[in-house]
């Protein structure tokens, strides 16, 4: 028998070597929990030893699994318990089962993460150039606090006027608190931030990335974007500040997206989530007070719609987010509509929309024609047939680039938020969306959603299915990609 000494230092390193790629390939099989993903990873590894175990480590391991965010979610679940009890001394949590019918078990779920209340109004807002003038006067209108939260604050025009609105709040002591995502807002991190401090805005990179924990840290990224106004009013949707998003005839490319104001005690849930973040990034220990969750008179009525808010992330125990959609599209009845700028779908998506065509739902999906990024462009292609085989409408937005994360069932409820149809939306971001159970407001995204289709190359199977087949090949070898995406 060879003992360790009588080794070459090839042989030695080539049986470590062998022994910690046999390691990495345990890891996976033990912690992923996806079979696909696995096989993904293991692939990777083997072709790539060194570079693919750094990955993998780097961006495969689920840190929500693992509690690498414990402390948070501690944290979190103190502070909804106690803005949950505050809640139910001015509005009922029940849900009516009678006037939500069929949505009453998906009300019922979103509940369980979420505060409800019908005493709510909401506005639809279609693109930057409608958004950020309705923020920029509830800014200025602004008496306690505002609290705003963004994975992309740009230092452009756009991104000053906002950082000048809030500068000048802060100086009539007005709170302002900015969270910015520290790899999605990297140009603002330094004389920006610095100038906004200044001012006596308090500012924080969220997950700060550090060199050592580099590549894990930009894997999770905060994609949220929140303002919570005196705890009254809130924003929630697909856009970030910058000049990108407004169509000002300045730039060549079309931006379109959605967002939406909420005035009413369902704010309280969006003023809960960034609480929690603002403790994290801050390492501050904001309290709950009357400030953030401001008692209401009995008279005063926002409004009659029932919004709830729901967010997930690592600091969540489940993709409640993944979840909410799924009983969304098992709960509708005669149509759904979704428009998504990145469709890389888990099978549980792709199962329920199919089951939801062939159970007689009318299901139309719009997706970019024009994309920001041909990989995952051609990750995305590789699930159409299977959609379009089977009835499902696929609509690609030819006008510019389609941002909007929205989602319309039966012309009585509406999503609206920042999460994408992907893996990274579901189980790696931190996100956020809004649902809102109300026929008028459904009855307006439907006629934007129509509106959109006029913009739009509607695909048919015959036609798609005759593609090349070199194309058909590159799209399927890219989907093996979708795991790690």
């Amino acid at each position: 028998m060879i003992s360790l000494s009588e080794l070459s230092s090839n042989q030695t390193f080539y049986i470590v070597y062998i022994i910690l790629l046999i390691f990495v390939c345990i890891h996976i099989i033990m912690y992923v929990d996806k079979p696909a993903k696995a096989l993904a990873y293991i692939l990777l590894v083997l072709l790539l030893p060194i570079i693919g175990a750094v990955l993998y480590f780097s961006i495969g391991v689920n840190y929500r699994k693992e509690k690498y965010f414990d402390a948070k979610i501690l944290t979190n679940d103190q502070v909804f318990e106690e803005a949950r009890l505050r809640l139910l001394e001015h509005s009922s949590e029940l849900i009516d089962k009678v006037q939500l019918g069929r949505y009453s078990k998906l009300a019922k779920f979103t509940n369980i993460h979420s505060f409800t209340s019908y005493n709510n109004r909401v506005k639809l807002l279609i693109n930057g150039e409608n958004k950020f003038p309705d923020l920029l006067e509830a800014i200025a209108n602004a008496k306690n606090h505002v609290h705003i939260e963004y994975y992309i604050f740009e230092n452009d025009d756009i991104g000053n006027k906002i950082a000048e609105a809030l500068m000048a709040k802060a100086r009539e002591g007005v709170k302002v608190r900015l969270i910015y995502d520290d790899f999605g807002s990297s140009s603002i991190r330094k004389k920006f931030v610095k100038r906004l401090s200044e001012a006596g805005v308090e500012a924080f990179a969220f997950y700060k990335l550090k060199l050592v924990k580099l590549a894990n840290r930009m894997n999770y990224r905060n994609h949220r974007k929140i303002v919570v106004i005196d705890g009254i009013i809130g924003y929630v949707g697909g856009i970030n500040v910058g000049d990108g998003y407004v169509n000002n005839g300045k730039k060549d490319l079309y931006w379109r997206d959605t967002h939406v104001r909420i005035e009413g005690l369902s704010v309280w849930n969006l003023q809960y989530i960034f609480l929690t973040d603002w403790n994290f990034a801050s390492k501050q220990d904001l309290k709950i007070n009357n400030d953030f969750f401001p008692i209401q008179k009995e008279k005063e009525f926002f409004g009659k719609t029932l919004v709830q808010v729901i967010s997930s992330g690592p600091d969540s125990d489940l993709p409640n987010i993944r979840y909410s959609i799924v009983r969304g599209i098992m709960s509708a009845k005669n149509r759904i509509c979704i428009t998504t700028p990145y469709f890389i779908p888990d099978s549980s998506i792709i199962d329920a929309l199919i089951t939801a065509r062939l159970s007689g739902v009318h299901v139309q999906l719009m997706i970019p024609g024009i994309s920001d990024s041909k990989f995952v462009n051609l990750v995305s292609c590789s699930y159409y047939d299977d959609l379009l085989r089977e009835g499902v409408e696929i609509f690609k937005y030819q006008k510019g680039f389609i941002h909007a994360k929205t989602m319309i069932l039966d012309d009585q409820v509406g999503f609206v938020g920042t999460a994408n149809l992907d893996n990274r939306s579901f189980e790696l971001n931190f996100e956020v969306n809004s649902i809102i159970y109300d026929n008028d407001f459904a009855k307006q995204m439907i006629n934007q959603f129509e509106l959109d289709k006029k913009d739009c190359e509607q695909l048919h199977f015959e036609e798609w299915n005759d593609r090349s087949v070199f194309i058909k090949l590159a799209e399927r070898a890219c989907r093996l990609s979708s795991p790690l995406l």
